[in-house]
């Protein structure tokens, strides 16, 4: 039989202070931590503290001498919406009439940031049909977006003439770092504080530390054969390796490079072109790079304009070999902006012409006859010369796929069907359906320049716009 003592609890009520008598067995209470806050007393176990990683201030309280209440010269009220995120994983509804900044340094005085990033900008929250737009983000600039890169808590980095302004995750800090650029046209975020900046009339990519102002930390160029300089058309990466698609300045030949992203050493080049006389494909550079993780190849896509139309090329390079693995020529209705989704698993573009969504099935690639587009709105306009897609964005996410038209931005989502029903290939039937999220009223005449995603948000810039507008699918508190 256990043998049970008499203990005297103190427990916050509101403001008030009350006693209990509570018999606990002492192998229970071994495992019970006091802590006062401001003169608040709370208890709660081990197995809560630890939740917080072995280098919270909060853990080392568990490891110390649990039947002396451990005394923390800080607020409360505070505190106790930190405890309650490590009871639960969540954050409680009255989180709401708080003070996020607030909250943010008290949970840096614990040492727990990372936790409540991960609840209140947590990508698994985002929820793409419960979109709302909550915020506008001030440039404070004559300049607008050019170009605009997250990380996947949802801190954003923007370009507008030659300055980047950065936004955390809780969009609360902002601060802006002057380039040697007159303008980006590309840029990537490595991590928080790193980006990889380019522009197409500016010689070599810079890794820019935006902590220390924008300090320019390293410098990477592409040595082509007429020893001319090398502009930046695109970036990419995948979680190991950095992509950068370079062009002479003087035009005559580009390629692709692939870095160690941690290292930031050259690890192979593919898609090297030197072009000669007329060769109008060989003269196409990568204008977008995009990884597919789950077929471990890279999408390089590129289009030009000239007398005889816009002509485009998509390939997709295996690193390893450094050879194209599947490749199509765009003619008749080439991209105004094209992108790859390793979920769905699809190419989707807007056709420059026709302004309507079209997607190909990245499992029938390469197969006999199944090289070609599936058009997901009109199909009545492919033929259309009208130039209805100019200035269209395309970008997947998830299982969406997101397409500004315009002042509007369409959502593409796969409708479920009956497996049983395959086509001749084998697979299963595959159906599209679009969503309007509605055109913003205030904006109409202007169009969507840059769309992104981090954390649980959509970030758009407009043209003409000095600010950038969050769309948030949660709610702190909700």
């Amino acid at each position: 039989m256990p043998t049970f003592t008499t203990t005297t609890i103190m427990s916050s009520q509101g403001n008030n202070l009350s006693l209990h008598k509570l018999k606990i067995n002492p192998k229970t209470q071994s495992n019970i931590v006091t802590i006062n806050v401001g003169g608040r007393i709370f208890q709660t176990t081990d197995q809560t503290l630890t939740q917080a990683g072995p280098k919270s201030l909060l853990s080392q309280l568990s490891e110390m001498n649990q039947l002396v209440p451990h005394f923390i010269d800080r607020d409360p009220d505070l505190f106790s919406i930190l405890l309650s995120l490590l009871r639960t994983g969540n954050l409680p509804s009255k989180v709401k009439s708080y003070d996020l900044q607030d909250l943010i340094e008290e949970s840096k005085f614990y040492k727990i940031e990372s936790l409540l990033v991960n609840s209140l900008s947590n990508p698994s929250q985002f929820d793409p049909f419960n979109l709302q737009k909550t915020v506008i983000l001030p440039l404070n600039s004559r300049d607008t977006a050019s170009a605009i890169t997250t990380t996947p808590h949802g801190s954003l980095h923007v370009s507008h003439g030659s300055k980047i302004t950065s936004f955390d995750w809780s969009l609360q800090n902002k601060s802006t770092a002057l380039t040697q650029f007159t303008a980006i046209d590309s840029m990537l975020a490595i991590s928080p504080n790193l980006v990889a900046v380019g522009a197409t009339d500016f010689s070599g990519l810079q890794i820019l530390d935006l902590d220390k102002k924008g300090l320019v930390l390293e410098t990477l160029n592409w040595e082509n054969m007429t020893k001319s300089g090398s502009t930046v058309q695109a970036i990419g990466s995948s979680n190991d390796l950095l992509f950068t698609s370079f062009e002479s300045s003087r035009r005559n030949s580009n390629s692709i490079l692939v870095y160690d992203l941690k290292t930031l050493s050259p690890v192979t080049e593919i898609g090297h072109y030197e072009i000669f006389g007329a060769d109008l494909d060989s003269a196409i550079p990568a204008t977008k790079l995009k990884w597919v993780e789950s077929y471990n190849v890279v999408m390089a896509s590129g289009s030009h304009s000239g007398p005889s139309g816009v002509l485009g090329n998509v390939k997709f390079w295996d690193i390893r070999s450094g050879c194209v693995v599947w490749e199509f020529k765009e003619k008749v209705d080439c991209f105004s902006d094209i992108t790859v989704s390793d979920n769905l698993p699809s190419i989707f573009k807007v056709g420059v012409h026709s302004g309507e969504v079209f997607y190909a099935d990245l499992r029938k690639l390469g197969s006999e006859g199944n090289d070609s587009w599936v058009c997901l709105g009109d199909e009545r306009k492919v033929g259309n010369v009208m130039k209805e897609g100019v200035g269209c964005k395309i970008e997947a996410h998830g299982n969406q796929v997101f397409c500004s038209k315009g002042g509007d931005i369409e959502l593409w989502s796969e409708v479920v069907m009956d497996s049983s029903k395959k086509r001749e290939e084998g697979l299963p039937e595959r159906v599209f359906r679009k969503n309007l999220m509605g055109r913003v009223k205030d904006m109409v005449g202007s169009r969507v320049t840059n769309l992104a995603f981090g954390g649980d948000r959509m970030f758009v810039t407009w043209k003409d716009q000095q600010s950038v507008e969050v769309w948030q699918s949660s709610v702190m508190g909700s």
